[in-house]
């Protein structure tokens, strides 16, 4: 995730006088958090580069969208901020509320693993004040967490996925009027996914991923972003951290098993990758599942 001096609607709240930041914490890869308490303010989003799910905590009956005065919040609501939005908001009283802020690339991963879309197609749609009590659970698990112990960020990290998931599954709709340019066709990003998915155990290099679809590696690489959202080398990263979960899970092959059947050069090269992604190792990720 970018550092939190780059996340635009963190640092509109961080830079208010009334706003008081509880606690913040980088959830995982492209992942972070944070809890706020603010009270008769007014604050406004211009076009940030990352989206925002929120949760009102407590209070917020006087909080409401200046474009839309009549619609106030309240606790449990839910509000949806996508990337390149436009906001301006007046609290009036007290409020208490979460936030999960999501960069793009962890978006577009999701529109592939979780929709099997070209990110491009999609879009998060805008949302104030919606009622879904199964994410309003799910943010008051997360503030219940002790986001300074080691041993919670697993659960804070999946919590954090588990929204975004549940986001990408129904609050995303396609593009109006969309007309795809670039990118790689159809065919060719069904062949490249199916190809990647029975070669990830294989050490496999941006030449080898051009060759599927009869391109230059650096037309392909450019390619390959416009049609994912995302670089081949993280998404072939990501794919393989997905396995590696499934087989924690579900295996009982040992670690350095794991890691060959995943990819990973060794054992150690799997386990810092897995902790930079998820926030822990993956001995202490396979422990949560056999508790």
């Amino acid at each position: 995730m970018p550092a939190f001096d780059t996340l635009q609607v963190f640092q509109s709240m961080n830079s208010s006088p009334n706003a008081r930041l509880e606690h913040s914490v980088e959830l995982s890869e492209g992942m972070a958090a944070a809890l706020w308490t603010n009270h008769h303010d007014a604050r406004e989003y211009q076009a940030p580069t990352h989206h925002t799910l929120s949760c009102y905590i407590s209070g917020g009956t006087g909080t409401f969208r200046r474009e839309q005065p009549g619609a106030k919040g309240a606790p449990g609501k839910l509000c949806v901020l996508p990337a390149d939005h436009q906001s301006a908001w007046v609290i009036n009283g007290e409020i208490r509320l979460a936030h999960v802020y999501v960069s793009r690339e962890q978006f577009a991963l999701g529109c592939i693993t979780l929709l099997d879309r070209e990110p491009r197609e999609l879009l998060l749609r805008e949302i104030t004040f919606l009622d879904d009590e199964q994410q309003s659970r799910r943010f008051h698990r997360l503030i219940e967490m002790n986001w300074d112990e080691p041993g919670e960020r697993l659960l804070t990290s999946s919590l954090a996925s588990a929204l975004l998931d549940h986001a990408v599954l129904t609050q995303v709709g396609l593009r109006d009027g969309l007309q795809l340019k670039g990118g790689l066709a159809a065919f060719q990003r069904r062949q490249l996914v199916d190809y990647i998915e029975h070669q990830l155990a294989e050490p496999l290099n941006i030449g080898q991923l051009a060759a599927q679809c009869a391109l230059s590696p650096y037309h392909f690489a450019r390619m390959f972003r416009e049609s994912f959202g995302v670089p081949p080398h993280q998404y072939l990263l990501a794919r393989r951290l997905t396995r590696a979960r499934d087989l924690l899970r579900n295996s009982p092959l040992p670690l350095g098993d794991v890691a060959l059947a995943c990819g990973f050069a060794s054992a150690s090269h799997f386990a810092n990758r897995f902790k930079q992604s998820l926030g822990c190792t993956p001995g202490e990720y396979r422990a949560v599942y056999r508790l």
